[in-house]
């Protein structure tokens, strides 16, 4: 069974947001990724699946070891896709803090 996989469902889970904040920086093995977790391996394992199939990281095959990196293509349509959100809450707190200063300097 094919499961289309929705990148915000898979960026909903801490661990991870975690596994994608780890490989930003570096490309790692998927040893190197479960040593950082308390959990079981394969668990680990499922979370790089559900994060390679939404192409949020991406595989390289260096020998016997597979590597992943961060995709920052994808990153930039997840980033893309919230922009709007986050200068539409900018502009609201903006206008709060105005108000505020002006509340201010009539007391």
């Amino acid at each position: 069974m094919n499961l289309r996989r929705d990148v915000f469902q898979a960026i909903a889970d801490p661990t991870r947001r975690a596994i994608l904040l780890l490989v930003a920086s570096q490309t790692m093995t998927a040893g190197a990724i479960a040593a950082n977790f308390d959990t079981a391996r394969p668990t680990v394992s499922k979370h790089l699946l559900i994060l390679t199939e939404c192409e949020l990281l991406k595989q390289e095959q260096k020998g016997r070891e597979v590597y992943y990196h961060l995709n920052p293509e994808k990153m930039k349509e997840v980033a893309s896709f919230i922009e709007p959100f986050r200068k539409m809450w900018d502009d609201r707190f903006n206008k709060l803090e105005a108000i505020m200063e002006k509340y201010k300097s009539t007391k």
